[in-house]
């Protein structure tokens, strides 16, 4: 099954600095029918105006994966790292036992664009600690490209959970396959542009998809497109 929730769906929050759009129940938004798919808790799609951002707050038992769409984001915490990221970077998080952290728009005159994820781990209690990666944007050309997997390798993150997450920008009429094991569940975020999942449900931008049952998916880009696609457990752990 493929369930379609529209960009128009997400619950949105803005003030004088920062607009963000929720995918999941997070913060001002709650809805009991919409609160995790498999481990992925929370997918925030964010805009900071320059020279602010979210100062020190704490985070535990939380994968959090910070991916730059434009812009600068600068990440410090009480681990003493410190890192700003932009566009070819992914930032991983483990919260476990509990960590302090801020993160701001370092710039003078942009906007910083960035999608955070929560993912719950597999299990409680885990050290703290950070990671940022860089890939190669060349590499996402009609691929899926790997940036974040318990499964870690060069320029691909660690996270503490059976998950991984791609990236891909596919061109017009172009398309992909992915294809994984029986029981597992897929999420497609389209990032920009337009997709097709096997020829029938059709994503926009910002649209998400969460699919179970269906474990070889064939995307089609009907127009230029950017997508985030990831690779999840079965059931709710």
């Amino acid at each position: 099954m493929i369930l379609h929730n529209p960009a128009t769906n997400r619950f949105t929050a803005k003030n004088e600095w920062q607009e963000t759009h929720f995918s999941f129940s997070f913060g001002p938004y709650y809805d009991e029918e919409n609160i995790r798919f498999g481990p992925l808790r929370v997918l925030n799609d964010d805009i900071v105006k320059p020279n602010k951002g979210f100062g020190i707050h704490p985070h535990r038992d939380a994968e959090i994966v910070s991916i730059v769409l434009k812009g600068q984001l600068k990440h410090e915490d009480n681990l003493g790292n410190v890192g700003t990221l932009q566009y070819g970077n992914v930032q991983r998080m483990t919260a476990g036992t509990g960590v302090l952290h801020s993160e701001v728009n370092p710039t003078e005159d942009e906007d910083t664009h960035f999608l955070q994820l929560w993912i719950l781990p597999n299990q409680k209690q885990l050290t703290p600690s950070y990671e940022d990666i860089t890939f190669d944007p060349d590499k996402l050309k009609n691929e899926l490209l790997p940036v974040v997997s318990h499964n870690a390798g060069e320029n691909v993150a660690l996270i503490h959970q059976d998950v991984t997450l791609y990236l891909s920008k596919i061109d017009a009429e172009k398309e992909i396959r992915f294809q994984q094991k029986e029981g597992r569940k897929i999420y497609v975020f389209a990032i920009e542009g337009e997709v097709s999942l096997n020829d029938g449900v059709t994503l926009q931008r910002r649209d998400d998809a969460r699919i179970t049952d269906i474990h070889s998916l064939t995307i089609h880009a009907k127009k230029d497109a950017f997508i985030l696609l990831i690779d999840l457990p079965g059931g709710e752990g």
